[in-house]
């Protein structure tokens, strides 16, 4: 089929583009290097060097023989997005083209307004496209288990049916967000839900829990082909900052107590999961949410992990649990269900240590490209006050200056 890829830059966009056209689908990107540009501004450079869009594919095409079509622009402006669906006309759009980032989100009040407007009116654009072009088109957007939060009860798939007062109805999920870039992703959802039901468009939302590994599809060619690997505390996912960390002799830095527990999956079952919802689409009218991860661990998990992992490759990786700067439950129940994908054919990759080993090798390569400075974290949750160190300017953006 057709396939829009938005947000096709990034982490997950341009592996699932390479993904998606050696499975044979006719795939276009858009990407608008929002993340190149703030990764330059705050001087968090990814671990690998990435070439652009135009250079990966014309790659890409010399290495394989597949195609992928390049469209450099931004999605909140709808002329660009409405120009795009008239001329490729996509059977489905798979949307990764929202500010990623939970740190990033709570910076500043200029990268929440950001973060804001990005998320929720690209994601009202690629609707009106939609529906102005083909009602038909199936829209796959990423979403994200954080919209839950961590309930004392389970997590279901997407939807909650509740009996009050001898009356049953199904709603929504109820979401408790813990972050901005969180929020939106809850609030992004909310308008998709409203839109199937007013105009019968078509919709998979992908609950994702974070994402691990780099080694996927046509990277193993030419490094160069390996997408944007973040390992910094505002792009880095977490077990993604923990190998680096510990190629790199750092102490791993875990948040708090570490029982955090999060879902999670390796990348390549990220692929599998689009494919697999792109393959399996809706009916018309349908918000349908799967939860999309493979194993859950806690922080502790990870890092442990990770040691052992490393041990075997004669690294001395030590832990270090540093002041929580997120506002969240350390220690809590957590019991999401996730069998949606895995019924349409879901064949898991788990964390095993032979996984983790593979993927410290591969950062090894790397390793004189590691800053250290990346690392420890510098977003707080928490309003700082003003003080000596302070100024009232900090206070807003909530930079943990006076903990570093």
């Amino acid at each position: 089929m057709r396939v829009l890829i938005l947000g096709g830059d990034g982490y997950l966009g341009w592996p699932t583009a390479m993904h998606l056209s050696q499975k044979g689908h006719e795939v276009m990107v858009v990407d608008n290097y929002f993340r190149r540009k703030v990764c330059t501004e705050l001087n968090c450079e990814p671990l690998l060097p990435v070439p652009n869009l135009h250079q990966r594919t014309e790659l890409w095409r010399a290495l394989t023989g597949y195609s992928i079509r390049v469209e450099i622009g931004d999605v909140c402006h709808y002329p660009f997005i409405a120009r795009v669906f008239r001329e490729f006309a996509p059977e489905g759009v798979v949307h990764y083209a929202e500010q990623p980032s939970a740190p990033y989100s709570m910076l500043n009040r200029e990268a929440a307004a950001f973060t804001l407007i990005n998320n929720l009116v690209s994601t009202l654009n690629l609707i009106h496209a939609v529906a102005e072009t083909d009602p038909a088109c199936h829209i796959v957007k990423l979403g994200t288990m954080g919209v839950y939060g961590t309930p004392n009860i389970d997590i279901e798939e997407g939807y909650l049916e509740v009996e009050y007062k001898g009356r049953k109805h199904t709603f929504l999920y109820p979401k408790c967000p813990g972050s901005f870039y969180h929020l939106t992703k809850s609030q992004d959802g909310d308008m998709l839900y409203f839109y199937c039901r007013m105009w019968d468009i078509r919709v998979t939302d992908l609950n994702q829990g974070p994402v691990y590994g780099l080694e996927i599809n046509g990277s193993f060619l030419d490094d160069r082909l390996a997408p944007i690997f973040n390992y910094d505390a505002i792009f880095g996912t977490v077990l993604n900052r923990f190998l680096v960390q510990a190629v790199a002799g750092i102490p791993l830095t875990v948040y708090g107590k570490g029982g955090q527990t999060r879902g999670y999956l390796n990348i390549k079952d990220t692929l599998a999961c689009v494919e697999l919802a792109l393959l399996n689409p809706p009916s018309p009218g349908q918000y349908r949410v799967f939860n999309q991860f493979v194993e859950t661990f806690t922080v502790n998990d990870l890092a442990r992990k990770t040691q052992e992992a490393g041990k075997e490759l004669g690294l001395q990786v030590e832990i270090n649990h540093l002041p929580n700067p997120r506002k969240e439950a350390e220690e809590h129940y957590y019991n999401p269900t996730h069998t949606g994908l895995l019924s349409l054919g879901l064949k898991p990759h788990y964390l095993t240590t032979e996984t983790l080993i593979e993927m410290l090798t591969l950062v090894q390569r790397y390793r004189d490209r590691i800053n250290p400075r990346h690392i420890l974290p510098e977003v707080s949750w928490r309003l700082v006050q003003p003080g000596p160190q302070n100024s009232p300017g900090d206070v807003q953006a909530g930079l943990m200056l006076a903990s570093g």
